[in-house]
């Protein structure tokens, strides 16, 4: 239930879809002669849409978050296991053209790999299931081999976990799957800006597993560069929205052991 409930509620508050919801509403105000108000809205909309599309403050809190968790420089001489999480693959393009239709967090992908030749004897999970629940049957972790193999490693190599649908449940069922044991060092690889909801997860599943941060969207210091640019600043703030409500959602729901956890 949780799952489907946010998949569906965020297709009407994801700002792109906010923003056009709220341009019809206005242009329905003035044609049944609410001129005023629709008036209004469209002015209020007309200057949020020049804010996003020249103030940086999308890019300023997705730096905040992709700096939570440094990156890692030095990595212990033995590592016992990989997770790496999904929202990679495109499960419903890669089943019609036959081939991984990779999105924009490959550095995922790329890191598994590397990591998993520097640590041979480590176990490597990548959990990506159905993340739509209109088709549950499109799971990521499917069409992850042909990559693998394009990238010259054994896709057997890859433990493909496919039921988690989420960020909660790549914590709590890889932790079934993997059953660490005390003493053991597991590195967690997903987007730096996700990586604290990531990390939460995992903590409230009781993994103390470390940040393996990647995928950056930012410089290590952030410059205030302003632009000119609508669709940019709209994407970069669907992306800041969506993960600070999960953040905030999943602590209130009992899936992360804090607001904003840390290192």
């Amino acid at each position: 239930m949780f799952f489907t409930l946010s998949k569906y509620l965020w297709l009407i508050f994801d700002p792109a879809n906010l923003f056009f919801i709220l341009m019809a509403i206005g242009v329905f105000l003035l044609l049944i002669g609410a001129v005023r108000t629709g008036r209004r809205l469209l002015v209020l909309l007309s200057l949020a849409g020049l804010f996003l599309a020249t103030v940086p403050a999308a890019n300023w809190g997705l730096w905040i978050l992709e700096n939570r968790f440094p990156v890692v420089t030095g990595l212990p001489a033995t590592v016992d296991g990989i997770i790496v999480a999904g929202g990679i693959v495109d499960p419903g393009l890669s089943k019609a053209r036959g081939q991984p239709v990779l999105g924009g967090a490959v550095e995922r992908l790329t890191a598994m790999v590397n990591l998993a030749r520097q640590y041979p004897r480590a176990r490597v999970i990548f959990s990506g299931g159905a993340g739509d629940p209109a088709h549950p049957d499109l799971r990521e972790a499917h069409y992850i081999g042909p990559f693998v193999r394009d990238m010259g490693m054994d896709p057997d190599r890859i433990i493909y976990e496919d039921q988690a649908r989420n960020t909660a449940e790549n914590a709590q069922i890889t932790l079934k799957l993997a059953q660490p044991t005390s003493g053991e060092t597991w590195l967690l690889v997903t987007s730096a800006f996700h990586m604290p909801r990531a990390m939460g997860s995992f903590r409230q599943a009781g993994w103390l597993i470390q940040a393996y941060p990647v995928d950056f969207n930012t410089t290590p210091k952030f410059v205030w560069q302003f632009f000119f640019n609508f669709s940019a600043g709209l994407i970069r703030t669907s992306q800041l929205t969506h993960e600070i409500v999960g953040l905030v959602v999943y602590k209130l729901t009992g899936r992360s052991q804090a607001f904003f956890p840390g290192p």
